[in-house]
């Protein structure tokens, strides 16, 4: 699928930059209820935090002037705002703004809620300082997640949340400039920004190319400036092709299939471990991915892991490996007559780990229907939690360095028809323990409550953890200084203080 035709530009003449993304995106470019990355990827350049991930996803001030003031045994952050930040329309960035960008999630009821539903309460001290209190627990992850948020200028966004949202008004280095529904959108450099840094590049076009060889064509033919997402098949094709360059950063991402634990023959556990045993996991990354991913065990992808330790090998030994006889065993047993999943899909590597699935499961007498959907169907599909729909969905999930970016919003039952549609109801203490492990600021008792979580969903498989994916992009070589980002909404990293991107 093709969401938007290539065209124009591309050959380094000025400064117009052109951005292939990989998948096509939702259009909503409010950071209070945008929840796709691709939009997020527009977003991050239009928009600035009150803290941002740096190129090794430490998080640093923004729109805050440095490091909160903790108080009341760490339930309690003071944030001083930046006096000289303003907004694109010329309006100073204050601390009433903050204040809703951190609560308008909740109150709103976004998909971005859980990130934000541990604050009780916000108090405006004055125009550049907000007390942030969280309640009667410490909340763990709130340094690593919650205080990156994207702040949005409060007034002009609930006078008209609709027009917002396609044309929005942030504080970063660039304004937004043309939206044309799922063809493109241009962002331009704002000359008055208050930042330290400007960007060398004056305009910016995102334009969707779902289609691989599409996109690589594109590239190679100079049809645009960079593509993220290289294919695996074609990374040597890249790698020696004259005028382009290839850039890649591990990512903190999951990349998943997700069962249908609702209803259906795949709520029964055994018939989940009948469908991972059925293929390997690793043939497929080995033949589709190994330039460009590596394989998971568990929920918590290997970056994140590093700083946390989960026994990962252990995960390994757990998760079912490739043994047909007991797929077909399992199977004959507990799967219906003539049983035959639907599996929804995006384009890409993941419906091609469908196909792969569906060719294993028939050549024991079963098969799958494999769906490719776009990203809003297959969002409304797999939310509904109905067997008549799906059965099976691949799917990602990009995060920070903390597990509970993972483990709340994939597995915690308050996400149900939110960000999951596995409904899995779990072994007694499951949900306390991921809700308990947000209460506590100290990360050996995260661990001790995290680490039964994790266990138990490399067991029961609600989810089969597949691979997390590394952020790819190739440019033409005149592209001087593009970096590739381990969040994948940060790419591609115009500007920063490691990186500002210009054409030459």
């Amino acid at each position: 699928m093709v969401a938007g035709c290539i065209g124009g530009g591309g050959s380094g003449d000025g400064d117009a930059f052109h951005f292939t993304q990989e998948q096509s995106r939702e259009e909503q470019f409010d950071p209070v209820i945008s929840n796709d990355a691709y939009s997020f990827q527009v977003i991050q350049l239009v928009f600035d935090g009150l803290y941002e991930f740096g190129e090794s996803l430490e998080l640093q001030p923004k729109l805050a002037t440095g490091e909160p003031t903790v108080e009341r045994d760490g339930t309690r952050y003071i944030f001083e705002i930046e006096e000289a930040a303003e907004f694109h329309n010329g309006d100073d960035v204050t601390a009433a703004d903050v204040a809703h960008s951190f609560t308008a999630p909740v109150e709103e009821e976004t998909e971005n809620a859980a990130e934000y539903d541990m604050i009780e309460s916000t108090e405006v001290i004055d125009d550049y300082q907000l007390q942030v209190d969280l309640g009667e627990e410490p909340y763990g992850p709130f340094e690593l997640q919650t205080m990156g948020v994207t702040v949005v200028p409060e007034s002009v966004r609930t006078d008209d949340r609709d027009a917002f949202n396609t044309d929005p008004v942030g504080s970063g280095p660039f304004t937004f400039a043309d939206l044309q529904e799922n063809e493109y959108v241009e962002i331009e450099r704002w000359d008055d920004y208050w930042g330290d840094l400007d960007p060398n590049l004056e305009r910016v076009r995102f334009e969707a190319h779902d289609d691989e060889a599409g996109r690589v064509s594109d590239i190679r033919s100079e049809n645009t400036d960079a593509i993220a997402g290289i294919p695996n098949d074609d990374w040597d094709v890249l790698e020696g092709e004259d005028g382009v360059t290839l850039h890649s950063a591990e990512s903190p991402t999951f990349m998943y299939m997700a069962f249908n634990c609702n209803e259906g023959p795949t709520a029964n556990a055994d018939v989940r471990r009948g469908i991972a045993h059925s293929f390997s996991m690793g043939d497929f990354i080995e033949s589709n991915g190994a330039n460009v991913t590596s394989p998971m065990y568990s929920p918590i992808p290997p970056v994140v892991n590093e700083v946390w330790g989960f026994p990962a090998d252990e995960y390994q030994d757990l998760l079912p490996d490739y043994d047909p006889d007991e797929a077909q065993s399992l199977l004959d047993e507990h799967a219906p007559d003539g049983f035959e999943p639907t599996i929804i899909t995006p384009e890409g590597i993941r419906a091609q780990l469908a196909e792969r699935i569906a060719t294993r499961l028939d050549e024991i007498g079963y098969g799958a229907d494999v769906q490719v959907l776009d990203f809003a169907t297959l969002v409304d599909t797999y939310t509904t939690g109905s067997a008549d729909d799906y059965q099976m969905y691949l799917l990602g999930w990009t995060g920070g360095p903390d597990p509970d970016f993972y483990l709340y919003s994939l597995f915690h039952e308050s996400q149900e028809e939110i960000n999951q549609g596995h409904f899995y109801e779990g072994s007694d203490g499951f949900h306390d323990a991921i809700a308990q492990a947000r209460n506590s600021a100290d990360q050996d008792e995260r661990y001790d409550l995290y680490e039964p979580v994790i266990r138990e969903i490399v067991e029961q498989l609600p989810a089969l953890p597949a691979f997390t994916q590394d952020n790819t992009m190739a440019s033409r070589e005149y592209v001087q200084d593009l970096q590739a980002h381990p969040e994948v909404t940060r790419n591609p990293d115009l500007i920063a203080d490691h990186a500002n991107v210009s054409m030459e």
